[in-house]
């Protein structure tokens, strides 16, 4: 599942998502753990490219990837009306993808990671992302952690909703607690008034820290920090979102 189904209405489901915090804390890890920011960056798993365009209105040369066709289309159309027509968008996967050359950053955002399905996978897409970071670049991404899985997610059932936008979400969680798969049915209103009904079915999987930490260190990464929030505060037992800092040696 490539969220193709989503790509419509993705924006309109996730207007909460504070980009401009998000990027600020990018930035603040640019400084941190870097010599000098950034001029190129990788936006893996890029989406309908929010992340992509709050960073390029910041100056960065921007290359976005992701696997959706209608993902990548979504993203392109709003590039031309938002006047941002030097980003590169590549059709990849995060597990087999191919760019021009190296950057000096990698972001992964809104769980990007969490749809690798194991650790095979896990390793595939950091050694793509080593292979492509220059030597002291970083890898910034979050990861949605098993308390989540288990207190968040669970066997719930949620419905987003926007104006000519409704998301039904279904979650299913395996016995171990590591993975959840969502059963999602998409109803969108059209100009002519008439609804659309899609449905398609998608699984996140969680990782532990140490098995994240071991993932970077056979990539040759190094992970740098790991926080719960923007302002770098260490996680706690409770903590659903993991936003990890990466850097390569």
């Amino acid at each position: 599942m490539s969220y193709d189904i989503l790509a419509p209405v993705y924006d309109r489901l996730n207007r909460d998502v504070d980009y401009g915090a998000w990027a600020d804390y990018m930035e603040r890890c640019f400084d941190l753990y870097m010599e000098k920011r950034p001029e190129l960056v990788l936006d893996l798993a890029c989406g309908t490219g929010a992340m992509t365009f709050e960073l390029a209105r910041r100056g960065y040369d921007m290359t976005a990837i992701d696997i959706s066709e209608d993902m990548l289309a979504e993203a392109e159309a709003k590039a031309r009306t938002l006047d941002l027509c030097g980003i590169l968008f590549l059709q990849g996967d995060m597990t087999d993808f191919e760019l021009y050359g190296t950057v000096q950053a990698v972001v992964c955002t809104l769980d990007g990671l969490n749809h690798l399905g194991s650790r095979r996978e896990l390793d595939a897409c950091l050694a793509l992302v080593s292979n492509y970071l220059e030597p002291g670049g970083v890898f910034l991404f979050d990861l949605n952690t098993p308390y989540k899985f288990r207190t968040v997610y669970g066997d719930r059932d949620y419905v987003l909703e926007d104006d000519g936008a409704v998301c039904c979400w279904r979650n299913r969680l395996n016995r171990r607690g590591d993975a959840v798969d969502f059963y999602l049915t998409v109803f969108e209103e059209g100009k002519d008034g008439l609804w659309t009904r899609r449905d398609d079915v998608t699984r996140e999987r969680t990782f532990s820290l140490r098995t994240m930490r071991n993932a970077l260190e056979r990539a040759g990464l190094e992970m740098l920090s790991v926080s719960k929030d923007f302002d770098l505060t260490p996680p706690d037992d409770e903590t659903e979102r993991w936003y990890i800092a990466a850097g390569k040696r």
